[in-house]
């Protein structure tokens, strides 16, 4: 079952939740903003399903408030950002600003973060282009629970990745996309609504095919083998290798290059108790102008969208989709008749409330 909520209510009672915390006024409305964002296009994966994970970690004192973002480095067209800290959201916001601002003066932007949280959906930060007529990239390492092909540990994050582009009369293309077969947070969708995991989305530690979203939500977080499968799956034969090279290239960006935890690394656990994450960030924001004509760039976007769409069908079906294409959708729907949150969702947010005295609007 599910509870309709409207948009403004739910980024409203986020707001109030993250400056009851002490996060300042303006993050906090931001960190809702972004939140919300995910459930309006329907990655409820990473909307406010994570809420109570989040402030539970500002509670123990694993997220600061507060955070001192500092940039440690500078060119014309490249920084290094200290997030100090802080909520994902907030850090990776003010990275990718700094991307944009760079490729308006010198025709490209690219932005490495240490020291920083889950931020959300990639494709939040890579649509942020779109409004200044550029290409947006945006990456970011996470959490290890991704085996590498032919291993049977997690040591290497779903870590995401999100292009977007802008386009003329069309929508503009938005790839957003974990390196692995599914996001974590998924794993907690299905363990929500009590539904087995697929075949082929995780394995134990012995490397056998896993189906109770709960037990893999339970071996990945005590970190005791086991894993989600790279995209394309177990082995090589599907591309399960590829999927792991994109992991291992997003860690590159985002944990190496910025000097941020990597690998098995990034959340790291100390004497068993949890330690900040350092997570690492990439951004990156390309003005379409430094190298073609802007509306030359999106008549061929255009052209090259109603290629593929106009392409023919298997049987059976009716649309071919350009990326992103589904969840403009979603949103627009979602915008005008509420977003639906699972009653388990609704629960946990409500104990959220009372454990945190404030009320509880749903």
């Amino acid at each position: 079952m599910s509870t309709i909520v409207q948009h403004n209510d739910l980024q409203a009672f986020i707001t109030s939740v993250y400056e009851k915390l002490g996060v300042p006024g303006p993050d906090a409305q931001l960190a809702a903003i972004i939140a919300v964002a995910s459930d309006l296009r329907g990655v409820e994966s990473h909307g406010v399903v994570m809420l109570p994970r989040k402030a539970d970690y500002m509670l123990k004192g694993l997220i600061e408030p507060k955070p001192k973002i500092k940039v440690e480095r500078e060119s014309p067209a490249t920084a290094l950002i200290d997030g100090g800290n802080g909520l994902g959201a907030v850090v990776a916001s003010q990275a990718m600003e700094l991307c944009i601002q760079k490729a308006k003066e010198v025709g490209a932007g690219f932005v490495s973060v240490h020291d920083s949280n889950h931020y959300g959906i990639a494709g939040y930060y890579s649509m942020m282009a779109l409004e200044h007529d550029m290409i947006g990239i945006a990456m970011t390492n996470t959490t290890p629970i991704v085996a590498p092909t032919f291993g049977r540990k997690a040591i290497i994050g779903t870590n995401p990745l999100s292009v977007a582009a802008p386009a003329g009369a069309e929508r503009p293309f938005v790839l957003d996309m974990a390196t692995s077969v599914v996001p974590s947070g998924k794993m907690t969708v299905y363990k929500i609504k009590g539904e087995d995991i697929p075949e082929g989305w995780a394995i134990d530690s012995e490397g056998k095919a896993m189906h109770n979203p709960a037990d893999v939500h339970t071996m990945l977080y005590s970190r005791t083998g086991g894993g989600i499968l790279p995209l394309g799956g177990l082995g090589e034969l599907f591309g399960g290798h590829k999927g792991y090279g994109l992991s291992l290239m997003v860690d590159i960006f985002s944990g190496i290059l910025s000097g941020s935890a990597f690998g098995p690394n990034v959340y790291p656990s100390k004497d068993g108790k949890k330690a900040p994450g350092n997570v690492g960030h990439f951004f990156g924001a390309l003005s379409i102008e430094a190298f073609s004509p802007l509306d030359d760039f999106k008549s061929r976007m255009d052209e090259v969208i109603e290629n593929l769409k106009n392409a023919p069908k298997m049987p059976g079906q009716e649309r071919i989709y350009i990326h992103g294409e589904k969840e403009y959708e979603i949103e627009e729907k979602r915008r005008e008749e509420g977003i639906p949150l699972h009653d388990q969702v609704i629960t946990s947010l409500e104990e959220l409330a009372t454990r945190l005295e404030m009320p509880f609007p749903f």
